[in-house]
């Protein structure tokens, strides 16, 4: 079978009459509707003069219409998911940065991004979602701005997906994805997962992120299976959809599963009737503790993955059973080459420690605008992940760190995770997320913070105490700050840098 490389194709993966997209107490979006939706989504978006490479920023709730408007505008445009908590300069910058030609919202709307819009020009498109819909169904409803120059359905090498690296301190850089990288990660996804039509995924990630959108949504279509599309992430509510939609799997960032975990006692029947195949993690490091509860827990496989952005998302993923799973690694590659590459640009032999570096299908052609970034970025066709890490003689991939949150303790370098790990081993934690704290003579301290147990008691002495049991005493943290909860940005991830000044550690 020849590889799909457009969003239109992709579609064309599924039965007529199976489900596509579903999501809890609505009709089921088949694939022959959702082929037709695509059809007439492309057609309206050409009425009001919006065409192929044109940006759309799409700013909608989590949910199934977030799904089919991503897809389905992306058969003929160029889609821009916005996160849609930004506030008003947010999204005014987004906007622009983006040169979005269209902004797609609820009908009757209320967020900042409308008034933005209207503000610096951008055209508004209404979507409207008719009554008894199915999941995803809907109509634009909107005024003709300009002239359509490029109409008819996206081609593999037009972009269908832009989304801006998440800076911390540097401005976001525009990552570009076209149908042919977004296709590609989908099909390596689902090889990887062996995914099959009979697979239901329950999608509980945010679909402005590259996780959801990728790992959850297009897996799920190009396996021509069904995507259960929730309002988005709630610990209280998991249980409920979970018995609602029957699903076989799901995805998460380990936050979200550990806050599963949590609840699961609560929820033992829902867990006792569940029917999942397995269960998957990316987007950060799970450790390996909280693994070992969710497979004891479902009774199924964890499978952790590696992605990011650049790569359209996954990269690597430990392989499902009977294949050898290693925890605390991230598995083999799936799809693109992984290599190891010394600073100076030389390709590592397995066992020695570099940068993961990775090239395939996936991987984007380069940043947009930004040839400072893309020299920095690539080295002799390889991408450059930022990840500091080492490959086994048998291909398993260990990222021991980000090299950007790598902690440069007077010249001794700490990987962050493997402090994480250790203190995840005592008893009475059930969260940690360790962090550079600035020093005025060594550069940098490691400081951490902890989230107890609901029933357990421990002090930061004694924390320290058995850190430094398995640690050498460099790298045990000097600061252990006790929390109800750490801060996670946007997408359920723990965010290393400015961990210390968020908390006050500085």
């Amino acid at each position: 079978m020849s590889a799909v490389k457009s969003l239109t194709e992709l579609l064309n993966q599924g039965k007529f009459e199976a489900p596509a997209i579903s999501a809890p107490n609505r009709t089921d979006l088949t694939y022959g509707r959702l082929q037709k939706l695509a059809r007439d989504t492309v057609t309206r978006l050409n009425e009001l003069g919006v065409g192929r490479q044109d940006r759309v920023a799409i700013v909608l709730p989590n949910g199934p219409e977030m799904a089919s408007a991503f897809i389905t505008i992306g058969c003929g445009a160029t889609t821009a998911p916005l996160n849609p908590d930004y506030k008003a300069d947010e999204f005014e910058f987004y906007l622009k940065d983006l040169s979005a030609k269209a902004l797609v919202v609820l009908e009757g709307s209320d967020s900042t991004a409308v008034a933005v819009a209207k503000k610096i020009g951008v055209a508004i498109l209404e979507l409207h979602v008719p009554t008894d819909a199915a999941a995803g169904e809907f109509e634009l409803k909107g005024s003709k701005s300009g002239n359509t120059a490029k109409p008819g359905l996206a081609e593999p090498d037009d972009i269908a997906l832009i989304l801006h690296t998440s800076g911390t301190t540097s401005r976001p850089k525009i990552v570009p994805l076209s149908h042919i990288n977004v296709c590609a990660s989908a099909s390596n996804i689902g090889r990887s997962l062996a995914l099959k039509d009979t697979d239901k995924c329950l999608n509980v990630m945010p679909l402005f992120h590259i996780h959801g959108l990728i790992a959850a949504v297009l897996s799920s279509l190009h396996a021509g299976s069904n995507v259960s599309c929730t309002p988005g992430f709630n610990a209280l509510k998991f249980f409920a959809w979970l018995d609602a939609t029957n699903p076989s799997w799901y995805t998460a960032v380990p936050t979200m599963h550990q806050a599963i975990i949590a609840r699961g006692p609560r929820n033992a029947e829902s867990v006792k009737n569940a029917k999942l195949r397995f269960t998957r993690s990316s987007s950060a490091s799970l450790p390996p503790q909280v693994m070992k509860s969710l497979e004891e827990m479902w009774g199924c496989p964890v499978v952790e993955a590696y992605g990011m952005t650049e790569a359209a998302h996954q990269m690597a993923a430990n392989p499902l059973p009977p294949a050898k799973r290693m925890p605390g690694s991230v598995g083999i590659a799936s799809g693109p080459e992984v290599a190891i590459m010394s600073e100076d640009g030389a390709l590592l032999n397995t066992g020695e420690t570099g940068e993961i570096v990775i090239r395939g299908d996936n991987v984007t052609k380069g940043y947009e605008n930004n040839p400072k970034a893309n020299a920095e970025a690539y080295t002799n066709g390889w991408f450059r992940t930022g990840d500091q890490g080492i490959i086994t003689d048998d291909g398993y991939i260990s990222i021991t760190g980000r090299l950007k949150e790598i902690i440069n303790r007077g010249g001794e370098k700490i990987s962050p995770r493997e402090v994480d790990e250790i203190l995840m081993n005592h008893p009475a934690v059930e969260q940690v997320v360790t962090f550079a704290i600035p020093h005025d003579k060594l550069g940098e301290e490691v400081g951490a913070a902890v989230v107890l147990r609901d029933d357990q008691n421990a002090t930061e002495a004694e924390l320290r105490d058995f850190a430094a049991k398995s640690l050498a005493a460099f790298k045990v943290p000097r600061k252990i700050k006790m929390l109800d909860e750490i801060p996670k940005g946007a997408t359920g991830k723990l965010q290393r840098i400015g961990m210390a000044e968020k908390l006050g550690m500085i």
